[in-house]
């Protein structure tokens, strides 16, 4: 079911890569490993076994190497979900299969990069926070209106109110402030917050659909 969504993860391999294309598929490695503030110029120049002067060449700075990591992966999970999307057999399904490929993504985080991004990179992070915002607003609201037209979630839904609710919800609990890992895992916040919206507006119909996946999460634990 992933192969689609999962190839889209990280930057995608297809055939040689440019020297750019390279640059930022090592980085975003890095990045999301060790963190955006942590890692230099030189460790990225270090890894790949190349001049530090080849990465200049390609990006005058490292805040343009970040941008450019930045948003090449934001690209590629978007069209990861845009795969999901079209590939579901309903709304509920498609939020459940979206979680897991989020999930996924994070596991090759261990260094807080939306943190770090927002600490030392704020107007990128701005930036991509706007994109973010604009392409789950879509996305989500295309699903609140297939829902409703297939009577898996109530037909009285504000689904303008409920699209923007869905986005500041999903932001708001990688707050590590709100949210300490310590106390909370990532998988168990998206778990829980997905559970949370799903039953606010599902249909009798949305709910049997519902309860299998809450049932089955019961099963694995």
């Amino acid at each position: 079911m992933y192969i689609c969504q999962l190839n889209k993860i990280d930057i995608p391999i297809r055939g040689r890569l440019n020297m750019r294309e390279k640059i930022i598929h090592k980085s975003s490695e890095l990045f999301l490993t060790l963190g955006f503030k942590s890692v230099t110029m030189d460790d990225i120049a270090n890894a790949m076994g190349i001049s530090k002067k080849t990465i200049y060449i390609h990006f005058s700075n490292k805040t343009k190497l970040v941008e450019a990591v930045t948003f090449t992966l934001f690209e590629n999970i978007c069209d990861g979900i845009d795969c999901i999307c079209e590939a579901a057999k309903n709304p509920i399904q498609e939020l459940y299969d979206i979680k897991m490929f989020v999930l996924q993504h994070l596991k090759n985080e261990q260094a807080s990069p939306i943190y770090q991004l927002k600490k030392y990179y704020p107007t990128i992070h701005d930036a991509l926070k706007s994109r973010q915002f604009e392409k789950m607003h879509e996305s989500v609201s295309e699903s609140l209106k297939k829902g409703i037209e297939t009577e898996v979630f109530r037909s009285n839904i504000d689904v303008e109110f409920i699209a923007r609710l869905y986005f500041n919800g999903m932001t708001g609990i990688k707050d590590e402030i709100i949210f300490p890992r310590e106390k909370f895992s990532m998988e168990y916040l998206i778990e829980n917050f997905l559970e949370y919206h799903l039953r606010a507006i599902v249909a009798e119909k949305g709910f049997e659909i519902l309860n299998q996946f809450i049932t089955k999460k019961s099963i694995i634990k």
